[in-house]
């Protein structure tokens, strides 16, 4: 759909058109059509389409995700057909190539459609992954990649964190050797987003074990139809540990059910040198090709709290309408009516930031100090208001069938990925207090 809009209405829009919007806040309700001050008439044509694709999947074949903690394959290549996958990518590469305002609507519409859709983990594979490949990667690289990854032909996660430390990349065991042309690489990676699914992984690694992490980490294109030793743990609701004593610890996520997640193992995985991210440019670039994506990376992930806090507030505000109390809806008390009133306010204030640090990105101009500060205000907002909106549930906001419930659960990890909110402090303070 977004290949038939023409090239003047993608790029060029009307000044006047978008200072006339109102906010979603102005509008009946957070979720409406037709609001957003980043927005113009063709990217709401294009959220009615996102809109459409969402509600189109059969409640029972959710649930078959719910209970198996991973979509299936297929809904990959429908999203694709549906123009959802890679959506700025540039289309010289294979891509939709659309402005970067779309995959913000896209990554809304995912949002509202409810704490069912937490997966499939389509902005990681968008937002994150495309985006070093067509930033970083060689023209070979992008065009074998992008096209797939466009239709969904492709899944693609990215190896980060271990199961020795996040943050830490100093602490990164992963590494890769050279023999001969080749690279060969071994290690492990943890709850990686998209990792039961993925046929493609873009990987960290070490490079250099001299000096800091900093001066030798590269990222390697690691791809399961082509790598022998590349195997994948079992999905996350149920994967294990041996400890010393040899005793099983079984681990499940407590939330985001959908969105598969899982073990990476690389076992002496033979490379060729156009695997290495950028080939031989790319050596020992890897931390500065993060610091340089990590900005994109957070708007994402406090555009996503900011919209799947609208969402719930807009389910509660039904629900409080509905549901009677001492003979009147709750909707009626003063209590529930001065708690929404608090929440709407600090969804407000999340949003006026979001939609700034849209704005500033699509300009290039959004620094990493301003996209953390964003993603610490979002992302704790959304847990701690997501609370709030749970107890005037009552005791069905506990149970799982609900949608606030699932809300409540997997929310709370998003102060944990992307950068824990202490790390966004870290990273903030920095600028308060300069070092000398």
């Amino acid at each position: 759909m977004l290949r038939q809009l023409s090239r003047s209405t993608r790029y060029l829009n009307s000044s006047a058109q978008l200072s006339s919007r109102l906010h979603n806040w102005q509008s009946d309700k957070l979720t409406d059509i037709g609001t957003g001050v980043n927005y113009d008439s063709d990217m709401d044509i294009f959220r009615e389409q996102c809109r459409k694709f969402w509600a189109s999947i059969p409640q029972e074949r959710v649930e078959k995700w719910d209970n198996d903690h991973q979509p299936d394959a297929e809904i990959w290549k429908e999203a694709g057909a549906a123009g959802l996958l890679c959506i700025d990518s540039p289309a010289e590469y294979g891509g939709i190539g659309a402005q970067f305002e779309y995959s913000m609507v896209a990554c809304e519409e995912q949002a509202y459609a409810g704490p069912k859709f937490y997966g499939p983990g389509f902005g990681l594979h968008s937002g994150i992954v495309a985006p070093y490949i067509t930033s970083f990667g060689t023209e070979e690289q992008k065009h074998k990649y992008i096209p797939s990854m466009t239709t969904g032909e492709t899944i693609s996660c990215i190896g980060m964190t271990e199961p020795s430390g996040g943050s830490d990349l100093q602490a990164m065991k992963t590494n890769a050797v050279r023999d001969g042309n080749d690279w060969i690489l071994n290690g492990s990676k943890t709850f990686i987003s998209n990792g039961t699914l993925a046929n493609l992984g873009l990987i960290a690694a070490r490079t250099n074990k001299e000096g800091k992490a900093a001066h030798g980490i590269s990222l390697f294109l690691v791809d399961t139809r082509e790598h022998k030793g590349f195997n994948k743990g079992k999905n996350l609701r149920q994967v294990f540990f041996l400890i010393k004593s040899r005793l099983r610890i079984f681990f499940r996520k407590i939330g985001q059910h959908t969105y598969d997640t899982a073990e990476l193992f690389f076992d002496n995985v033979r490379l060729p040198a156009s695997a290495l991210l950028g080939e031989e440019e790319g050596l020992n670039k890897g931390f500065y090709m993060m610091m340089n994506e990590l900005p994109r990376e957070r708007v994402g992930c406090a555009l996503e709290a900011c919209a799947r806090l609208e969402g719930a507030f807009e389910r509660t505000r039904e629900y409080t309408l509905e549901r009677k109390a001492f003979g009147s809806p709750l909707s009626h008390k003063q209590v529930i009516k001065h708690s929404m009133a608090e929440i709407k306010t600090e969804i407000v204030t999340v949003r006026l930031l979001a939609d700034e640090c849209v704005r500033l990105y699509a300009k290039g101009e959004l620094d990493n100090e301003t996209a953390s500060m964003l993603k610490l205000y979002a992302t704790e907002k959304y847990v701690s208001c997501v609370s709030k909106l749970l107890q005037h549930w009552g005791g069905w906001g506990y149970m799982w069938e609900y949608d606030i419930a699932k809300e409540y659960a997997g929310a709370r990890v998003f102060s944990i990925y992307a950068g824990t909110s202490e790390i966004m402090k870290e990273l903030i303070s920095r600028n308060i207090y300069p070092r000398k």
